[in-house]
């Protein structure tokens, strides 16, 4: 596990190249004035890049979907 330990205007300007060398367990420690306030470490994902169209034909959306809604339900998502 390799830390990295960033001072904040380091982190505002070269954040994205320092997250590019990231692997596995590896963290950043934002420092402000060399005091850590934060961290940040990868996102694991949970496998395979998913391709859009997948679902394609396995549902279908009825014609009531793109009716207008009640005027009470529309009220109250406009708070009144």
């Amino acid at each position: 596990m390799k830390t990295i330990r960033l001072n904040m205007h380091d982190a505002k300007t070269h954040l994205s190249r320092h997250l590019a060398g990231l692997e596995g367990d590896d963290r950043i420690i934002l420092c402000n004035r060399n005091r850590p306030v934060a961290e940040v470490r990868l996102i694991r994902s949970g496998g395979k890049r998913r391709r859009p169209g997948l679902a394609k034909g396995a549902f279908s959306v009825p014609q009531a979907f793109f009716e207008h809604l009640p005027e009470e339900i529309v009220s109250g998502f406009e708070g009144g």
